[in-house]
């Protein structure tokens, strides 16, 4: 016997797949992913000119390949969702082994395009971060790993999927990318949690990370740097966190104009990482809590429909992606506004960025094909098929 988790639209036999996946999808959900991405391009029409100038590119010339680059991730996107769990799992897999071999071998042949860190991999045309596709990877396998673990006989996978996860960790730290790591073990322990892990050994990760965060203070000059200008009562003006600051108090509610703001021309970073501090001077406080509920929106509400999810793995891989995907909109507004250390983390499909992007794209996809209707076994057949 079977139900539909999401009301009690019956099961089509030989419906065709578009009119059946538009009655699966949460339309809101998709809805806010293209605002989101429409809000990203109208604010790189005000933020990315300067940059365009100074590198001597037309002034839309950051536009036009933000509109390349999405529409790849919309098309990719909406690709995903049509995938059922099974095969996302299985193309996740594939590429978290991919982006794990590219990960590694980034201090041999990988760039810092002179910003300090080494992420990306130089392609001429553009460039590549494997730490952007490795993040909805790594949440697919880990919980693949830990849904094992919930079947009788079966692999201790919640061992695996932590040293994976603490040697995915030092990877990330060494390049430095301390923001990625931060949101990899956050996914981590949000999967541990949900698949019903003990709080003393969630306790016991935090103890580890703040021995990781000391020992990294002692050792890491871009690190300690970081940390220093966070804790510091007062903020140097000529850096980002200090033009950031000032754009958002000047903008006010409603903001000083379209195309009037004057953050853009001093922040090397306005159209990636301080985006917000464009929207919010310009647009003011209005804009800001739109893309603020969009965020919310897509997040609680997919956090919502997994509540229902029965399948171990769906439910595990999902709410790992609602997560990281709600927490780096987080972490990326918070150091805008000094919440936060500064850790260089984009806007989801707000931002610039090729790879940041299409990852997100990804991600997404994968989070709204998990989140589809369907029919699901009552949990007693789940049971009884997971002991055979």
């Amino acid at each position: 016997m079977t139900e539909m988790v999401y009301g009690s639209i019956p099961r089509r036999d030989g419906e065709p797949i578009l009119p059946r996946w538009w009655r699966t999808i949460d339309k809101w959900s998709l809805s806010s992913v293209f605002v989101l991405f429409g809000i990203g391009l109208l604010l790189g029409l005000a933020a990315s000119p300067p940059l365009a100038q100074k590198n001597n590119f037309a002034d839309f010339y950051y536009v036009q390949r933000q509109a390349v680059f999405g529409g790849t991730a919309l098309i990719t996107m909406v690709l995903v969702t049509m995938m059922d769990p099974h095969r996302v799992r299985r193309l996740g897999v594939l590429a978290f082994i991919a982006t794990f071999i590219a990960l590694a071998l980034l201090p041999f042949f990988g760039t810092d395009f002179g910003k300090g860190a080494t992420r990306w991999y130089s392609l001429g045309f553009g460039s590549f971060q494997p730490s952007e596709f490795l993040k909805p990877a790594f949440v697919i396998t880990a919980a693949w790993m830990m849904a094992a673990a919930h079947e009788i006989g079966g692999p201790p996978g919640r061992l695996y999927s932590f040293f994976m996860a603490c040697i995915l960790v030092v990877l990330l730290a060494l390049q430095p990318d301390f923001g990625q790591a931060s949101l990899l073990l956050f996914s981590w322990c949000v999967m541990y949690f949900v698949g019903g892990a003990p709080i003393v050994i969630l306790l016991g990760v935090v103890g580890l990370v703040v021995a990781g965060g000391s020992l990294a203070y002692h050792n890491s000059e871009h690190f300690a740097r970081r940390i220093d200008g966070f804790l510091s009562p007062d903020i140097d003006p000529t850096t980002q966190i200090g033009y950031a600051t000032n754009a958002i108090r000047e903008g006010g509610f409603f903001g000083v104009g379209v195309g009037e703001g004057t953050v853009k021309w001093s922040l090397p970073d306005a159209h990636t990482d301080f985006i917000i501090a464009v929207a919010a001077e310009e647009y003011g406080l209005v804009l800001v809590l739109v893309i603020l509920s969009l965020y919310a929106l897509i997040t609680v509400r997919s956090l919502w429909r997994l509540l229902k999810e029965r399948d171990p793995f769906i439910r595990l891989a999902g709410t790992g992606l609602a997560c990281a995907f709600g927490v780096q909109a987080f972490i990326n507004m918070g150091v805008a506004v000094r919440l936060l250390p500064a850790k260089g983390m984009t806007l989801p499909f707000v931002s610039y960025g090729g790879s940041s992007v299409i990852a997100s794209g990804i991600a997404l996809g994968a989070l709204l094909a998990f989140t589809r209707s369907r029919p699901q076994g009552e949990i007693g057949d789940i049971l009884i098929r997971n002991k055979r």
